[in-house]
């Protein structure tokens, strides 16, 4: 079975993922460490449940998702995935990071690809990509069935849905992967958003405003 551990990293309040099984194999999802402190308390709990990370995983590319990426790669010898089709965002990191005020000195390297209905196996247990464009072009959204969650990143939350007016987005377009490809999910699926509270498929598809 998978376990899941949030934090909450960086000025926008990002949520990254570690996915593992105790002293089993870790996948991280949207490394947003944006300072020393913030890797280092990443770093610490991998090390106390005597993790060995897999890889990293990125649901989409924008700036607050992908601060820590370098640095991980460096430190666990793993290599990052993500969808094609965030490539380009990945190229104006640094140009956004100074926008915002963070420092990013090299811009993150994926080295494999991520596409629809492609499977991650972790610990015996299986992750499905589900590819959610409209909050950027890229986006993806990984589901464990077996043990009931989703890791949505910026595509769905609490009662909300992601940003379109980022490079990348589209309304029409999210609406769509979220109807097409999220409400389809069992109710009682429990959604693990890239920002603030996690949520179930239930409770969206009963009470969120956007869909």
């Amino acid at each position: 079975m998978i376990a899941v551990k949030q934090f909450v990293f960086n000025p926008f309040q990002e949520n990254t993922y570690v996915l593992y099984q105790p002293q089993g194999e870790a996948i991280v999802i949207d490394a947003g460490c944006s300072n020393d402190s913030e890797l280092q308390e990443l770093i610490d709990f991998i090390q106390s449940e005597n993790l060995t990370v897999k890889c990293l995983v990125n649901t989409h590319c924008h700036i607050d998702h992908i601060l820590g990426i370098a640095v991980l790669k460096d430190r666990f010898g793993v290599k990052a995935f993500a969808h094609i089709d965030d490539f380009p965002l990945l190229q104006m990191a640094p140009s956004h990071a100074m926008m915002f005020g963070l420092y990013l000195d090299t811009v993150p390297s994926i080295d494999e690809t991520l596409n629809h209905n492609d499977i991650i196996e972790l610990n015996g247990s299986s992750l499905k990509v589900i590819h959610t464009p409209g909050h950027s072009k890229g986006g993806i959204c990984l589901y464990a069935e077996n043990e009931k969650f989703v890791i949505t990143g910026d595509t769905l939350f609490n009662l909300s849905i992601g940003r379109t007016d980022l490079p990348g987005g589209n309304y029409e377009t999210l609406i769509a992967s979220i109807n097409e490809r999220l409400m389809v999910l069992p109710d009682d699926v429990e959604v693990y958003p890239g920002h603030g509270n996690s949520t179930t498929i239930g409770l969206e598809r009963k009470s969120n405003p956007f869909l």
